[in-house]
């Protein structure tokens, strides 16, 4: 009867044994999520160059050329409207761009405002105006932005 009890003790994995086991299969497991995290990643960018292929304009010209146009694989510029607060400067406003988004753990929404500094070439935007601005290379050591048109003129 005693030796059936010592065959059943070595039949048990020791704790060393049973963690490097664990050890291993976590490797396994790291191993195979990483193989499809990869080929999920990898679906994406081929998904993502198709559609920016497929919503590429057209180049002008030859009409029945379907190349994208160059630069099309540049990112959009940000595009933001606001209230002029000021134009005294020559050639440069400052416009106060507002948002509104809900607060992270109480969910009421709450209005954040940011002033951008934006080029005015011609000095056409007054205070008080509602403008378009875009995004563009940096002019100044604060203007970032372009005045892209004026979409409502102050009383």
């Amino acid at each position: 009867m005693g030796v059936a009890v010592a065959v059943e003790q070595d039949a048990t994995p020791s704790k060393r044994e049973r963690a490097a086991q664990l050890a291993e299969e976590r490797a396994q497991l790291r191993k195979a999520k990483r193989a499809a995290r990869r080929r999920r990643r990898l679906r994406e960018r081929e998904r993502r160059k198709a559609q920016a292929v497929q919503n590429a304009p057209q180049v002008a010209g030859d009409g029945d050329s379907q190349a994208p146009a160059a630069g099309a694989h540049k990112r959009r510029r940000k595009v933001r409207e606001g209230v002029v607060t000021s134009a005294r400067a020559d050639k440069t406003i400052v416009v106060r761009v507002e948002r509104q988004q809900p607060h992270p753990v109480y969910g009421k929404i709450v209005r954040t405002s940011k002033k951008l500094h934006a080029h005015d070439e011609r000095n056409e935007a007054r205070e008080g105006d509602v403008v378009r601005i875009v995004e563009s290379r940096p002019l100044s050591r604060t203007k970032r932005w372009r005045l892209l048109e004026i979409l409502e003129r102050a009383r």
